[in-house]
C-alpha cells in the first residue's frame, strides 16, 4: 500500500498525469483503495495540510452516468485547498482543472458511531450550517475512464479543494430539496440541478459518508466540512475562466482561474 501511496503522491506533487498502477501495487477493490487513500493522506500531509473534511462524489445520477460509477465515493478535503468566495487561483496549478456545483455542510458536533446506522434524520441534528460551494476537481489521470474506481478512490476521487460561500445557519436555511444550483462560466449558464438530485437529499449523502467512515472505525468531527456531491456534470475549465455558482436561498460563490 505504501508504494502505491508514494506513486500517487509523487504524481500529484509533480502535476503529472497518473498512469495505471502496476498490478502488483494497484488496489484490487475499493476497500483497498480507501486503505491506500489513508496512506496517501499521511504521505502528503506536509503538502496539503490537516484533513478538514470530506468530499463525496457520484451522489447524483448525472455524475454517476458521467463517471460510470453507480454509487458514492469519498475523498479528503485539506486545509490548504479550502478557499473563500472571490478567490483567484492559477489554472496551471492543476493537471486539468474542473469545477462542480455543490451544497456543503459544516458540522456542529461529532457524528460518533453508536452501533445503529446513521440516517438523514440523525445526521441533520449535527449540522451547524450550509455553504454554497464550488468543488475543485482535477483530472490528474492519463485516462480516468480506464484507470478504475479503486485507484480513483485511492487518489481522493479527483478532489483538489473547494471554494466556500457564506455560511447559512441550519436554523434559517431553506428546504434543501427545493434549492436550485446554477453554474455559470464567464456569465453563461452551463448547468443546473437541485438538492433533490443528491441521493434524494444532501443529508442522505452525509449519512452515507458517516456510515462509510463508521465501517472503517472513523467518524466525522465537529467543525469539519462535507461536500455532498455535484448538482451538475463536471465543468472543465480554460485558463482565465470565471466561475459562479448560484444557489437559490443559499447565496452564491465565485472563483477565477487565471
Amino acid at each position: 500500500m505504501l508504494e502505491a501511496a508514494r506513486t500517487i503522491a509523487a504524481a500529484r506533487r509533480d502535476r503529472r498525469p497518473l498512469q495505471a498502477l502496476d498490478p502488483e501495487i494497484a488496489p484490487r477493490d475499493e476497500a483497498e483503495g480507501y486503505r491506500i487513500q489513508e496512506a496517501v493522506h499521511a504521505v502528503m500531509a506536509s503538502d496539503v495540510g490537516p484533513l478538514v473534511g470530506y468530499k463525496i462524489g457520484c451522489t447524483s445520477q448525472v455524475m454517476q452516468r458521467y463517471l460510470g460509477i453507480p454509487h458514492p465515493c469519498g475523498g479528503g478535503v485539506f486545509s490548504k485547498g479550502v478557499h473563500s468566495s472571490g478567490v483567484g487561483l492559477r489554472h496551471g496549478d492543476y493537471v486539468r482543472v474542473g469545477v462542480e456545483c455543490e451544497i456543503a455542510v459544516r458540522l456542529a458536533r461529532d457524528l460518533t458511531p453508536t452501533g445503529s446506522a446513521f440516517t438523514t434524520d440523525t445526521v441533520a441534528d449535527a449540522i451547524d450550517a450550509y455553504h454554497p460551494a464550488v468543488e475543485i476537481v482535477d483530472d490528474r489521470y492519463a485516462d480516468w475512464r480506464s484507470i478504475g474506481a479503486p485507484t480513483l478512490v485511492a487518489d481522493d476521487f479527483f478532489a483538489a479543494g473547494c471554494v466556500l460561500g457564506n455560511a447559512v445557519p441550519r436554523a434559517v436555511a431553506p428546504d434543501l430539496l427545493g434549492v436550485t444550483g446554477v453554474a455559470f462560466i464567464n456569465g453563461a449558464e452551463v448547468g443546473r440541478g437541485t438538492g433533490a438530485d443528491v441521493l434524494g437529499h444532501p443529508h442522505a449523502a452525509l449519512a452515507w459518508l458517516a456510515n462509510h467512515l463508521a465501517a472503517q472505525r472513523k467518524s466525522l468531527r465537529a467543525g469539519q466540512i462535507v461536500l455532498t456531491g455535484s448538482l451538475v456534470q463536471t465543468i472543465w475549465l480554460n485558463a482565465g475562466d470565471r466561475v459562479v455558482m448560484e444557489m437559490s436561498r443559499l447565496g452564491s460563490v465565485a472563483a477565477e482561474f487565471a
